[in-house]
């Protein structure tokens, strides 16, 4: 496959259709060459409208399952009985069986050509796991494990899963996470990034209250008004959400001891 020149990553958009239509009119997000989004797309209160825009884009955009999609789809399935997001049960009750199906078939992860960076891994959680947890403080021997079955060729990963945007290099690797787009996490606006040849952590911001009365308008969700207003308007800090996931990383178990943590 010959190199591409940039791709927009989006990821974390959760069913906010209002911040992803910002994030793609943004005139990056037009020009480039791919989209990709890195998972959880639709466990949110606008499902089937984002994953029909989404669609809609064709080849252009590629998407990678996250555990919320891959749960939205064992939910419906029969699969499994609940889900911890409250909004998700009632997200998967909203999807077609095309999605269920689109959803369903979606990779775990991607690995793309891109002209300054070399072999880029695409993944939601970590490059073995859709749901295990990496910080930007996470240790170095962490780094080493969740990286440890990763091609030598791949010089660059880019993941989503804990909404909070960060640049680090991780054992020789430069490690990128975009923050979300819909359910952002330290500051408001759509989180996103653009690579190649660097990387530029980027944010998209959009008239919140505008959002919010939109989801609250469009949206059958029961609890959609504080949802939205806790997401669009008030995220969590970056500390507090810091603080939350911190202990899922195994920083405060023994090395020889560690487990993946559940999201």
């Amino acid at each position: 496959m010959p190199k591409i020149r940039t791709v927009a990553v989006l990821s974390d958009v959760h069913g906010v259709l209002p911040a992803l239509e910002a994030v793609l009119d943004e005139p990056d997000v037009r020009a480039a060459d791919r989209i990709v989004l890195t998972g959880d797309i639709a466990a949110g209160p606008q499902p089937a409208e984002v994953l029909d825009l989404l669609t809609g884009l064709g080849d252009r955009a590629l998407r990678i399952a996250g555990n919320a999609d891959r749960e939205l789809v064992e939910y419906r399935r029969g699969q499994r009985d609940t889900i911890p997001d409250p909004i998700a049960p009632w997200a998967a009750e909203q999807l077609r069986e095309d999605h269920l199906t689109l959803l369903a078939a979606l990779p775990r992860s991607l690995t793309l050509p891109l002209d300054g960076l070399g072999e880029v891994l695409f993944c939601h959680a970590t490059p073995r796991d859709d749901e295990e947890t990496v910080l930007v403080d996470s240790r170095p021997d962490r780094w080493r494990e969740v990286l440890a079955g990763v091609d030598p060729a791949v010089r660059t990963v880019v993941l989503g899963h804990t909404h909070m945007p960060y640049v680090r290099l991780a054992h020789g690797r430069l490690v990128v996470n975009p923050g979300s787009v819909g359910m952002p996490y330290g500051r408001t606006g759509a989180h996103w990034a653009l690579l190649g040849p660097g990387v530029a952590l980027r944010t998209t911001d959009f008239d919140a209250d505008a959002a919010v009365a939109r989801l609250t308008g469009d949206s059958a969700y029961p609890g959609i008004a504080g949802w939205a207003d806790a997401y669009l308007r008030t995220p969590p800090t970056d500390a507090a959400a810091l603080a939350a996931f911190g202990p899922r990383d195994g920083r405060d178990a023994p090395p020889d001891r560690e487990t993946r943590p559940c999201h």
